[in-house]
């Protein structure tokens, strides 16, 4: 399979890099990026920043022209996320809005709700959480317990979710809820923030500011328009957006360009010839780069209309190993990060510390890929 880019998509990595360098402040890299992409900085800076992508027809390019997009491939979608992600995700938040809740709508949601949500997110208007986590219901989401009781013209939520990235500062939540008895009777709620019924409290944590929330819900109404899909058949719709999430965020490329970082400051110590590093660094590079072309695989994937397949699973494993592994070396051979020796080095650590449990843990993936590729039975 040949990977190498076409004149046309250099051409649009360079556009890309351009408007980074246009819209980004001076002190983007010395303030903003240290502080990760959940941060309430980081997500005000998004709110005017992703506009004036999507006026040089950069945020939603790979949407379809029906939605405000180019109808452009996914290659080009993949481009921008390495770029984006490479200076610190300037995009906060809304990089989860184009790369999988807006193409998840496009799919399945009702033309109200795409005539709604779909011009605000090609817009960069709007942030977004996702509802998914529970204390007893991560990776088992079949078991979560938030329940939507149904009342007339629509339901009455209660229940309580964690680990919700953003959602201090969204308009809305990405809801699931238990809508039935049976094991996987769940519905997706599209929902204001600003909803009575809601409260979130953040709680601290070693992770970069802004993952770690709290959500409580009571008896909070929504109404009947707002559920996507049928009652209680929501477990296609939820398979359907992890597959954009898995492979949406290129972990390899910013992995690649921070461990030259890491490289660099070994080398100015005078550690850079040291053969048990130098064995090190090789290994996490070839991880990177192993992690880097099997996304491309899936990407390939998509841009050929393939039906998914355990790829974005393998994939996603290759991406989660390398990045563990360039934070264990980064705790090993340069533990001053963490007391504010290089803030993009550490903000990489805290941001990787849920690098095997995010869109699923490691331990999921490994039973997807058991089942999907090797045929394996359950047990």
């Amino acid at each position: 399979m040949e990977f190498a880019w076409t004149d046309d998509q250099r051409a649009y990595r360079e556009r890309v890099r351009g408007a980074l360098e246009e819209l980004l402040p001076a002190d983007w890299d010395s303030h903003y990026a240290p502080q990760g992409y959940g941060s309430a900085d980081q997500i005000a800076f998004s709110r005017t920043f992703c506009p004036q992508l999507a006026e040089r027809d950069l945020l939603v390019r790979h949407w379809p022209e029906q939605w405000g997009g180019r109808s452009a491939d996914p290659w080009e979608q993949f481009i921008l996320a390495e770029e984006m992600k490479q200076r610190g995700e300037p995009r906060g938040p809304q990089y989860m809005n184009v790369n999988w809740l807006g193409p998840t709508l496009m799919k399945y949601g009702t033309p109200r709700q795409q005539a709604e949500h779909l011009g605000r997110i090609a817009r960069g208007e709007v942030i977004w959480c996702q509802g998914y986590s529970e204390p007893g219901a991560g990776t088992d989401l079949a078991a979560l317990q938030t329940r939507a009781q149904k009342v007339e013209g629509g339901y009455v939520v209660n229940g309580q979710k964690i680990w919700t990235s953003y959602a201090g500062k969204a308009d809305f939540c990405f809801l699931l809820a238990r809508t039935g008895a049976e094991r996987k009777a769940i519905s997706i709620f599209l929902v204001p923030m600003d909803s009575a019924g809601i409260e979130v409290k953040p709680f601290p944590g070693l992770v970069s500011e802004g993952h770690l929330n709290e959500m409580f819900f009571t008896d909070l109404f929504v109404p009947d328009s707002a559920r996507v899909g049928e009652e209680g058949k929501a477990w296609d719709i939820i398979t359907y957006a992890l597959g954009f999430e898995r492979v949406g965020i290129p972990r390899y490329h910013v992995g690649r360009k921070l461990l030259d970082r890491a490289i660099a400051r070994l080398a100015a110590e005078g550690r850079g010839d040291d053969p048990i590093i130098k064995a090190r660094v090789g290994r996490i590079h070839a991880k990177f780069e192993a992690a880097r072309l099997l996304t491309y695989v899936v990407v390939d994937e998509r841009a050929r209309q393939a039906p998914p397949s355990v790829n974005g699973n393998i994939s996603r494993i290759a991406a989660s190993e390398a990045c563990t592994d360039l934070t264990h070396f980064l705790m090993e051979y340069l533990p001053d990060i963490l007391a504010g020796g290089d803030a993009i080095l550490r903000e990489f650590h805290r941001g990787n510390i849920a690098a095997t449990i995010a869109a699923g843990t490691y331990e999921l993936q490994l039973n997807l890929i058991a089942r999907g590729a090797l045929d394996l039975p359950k047990g």
